[in-house]
């Protein structure tokens, strides 16, 4: 249905956050960016990240973290590590079979955060 919301398209909440555990596995795994939740509640990282992208794709969740610079801002976060978490998401988005439109679209409103997210430039 081409005028589903995404969030509904990608199978509301329980599909957002299976796909949310599967990335927050593969950042872990990653040697390049896991130091990053070191000192993190996962279990809140892994809520806070469902109900985030929840919001971010349509879905009927209401984001009431900090926003993305203020929450950001302390970790001095590269935009090489940027990129990394970003590909694991998209691996993520994969494992589940979202289509490419659909993984492209997140991928895209994901996209228009990284000023916010990277200490210092983003590359262009």
């Amino acid at each position: 249905m081409p005028n589903e919301a995404l969030y509904d398209r990608l199978g509301g909440e329980p599909a957002i956050g299976a796909i949310v555990d599967e990335f927050y596995e593969r950042v872990l795994d990653d040697e390049r960016v896991a130091h990053q939740f070191d000192d993190v509640d996962m279990s809140d990282q892994r809520s806070h990240q469902t109900k985030f992208l929840s919001a971010v794709t349509g879905g009927p969740m209401q984001y009431e973290g900090d926003d993305m610079k203020t929450a950001h801002e302390e970790l001095a976060i590269t935009p090489e590590e940027y990129e990394a978490v970003a590909t694991h998401l998209d691996e993520a988005l994969r494992v589940f079979d979202v289509d490419d439109a659909d993984r492209e679209a997140v991928m895209e409103a994901i996209a228009g955060f990284e000023g916010d997210v990277v200490d210092g430039p983003a590359d262009e």
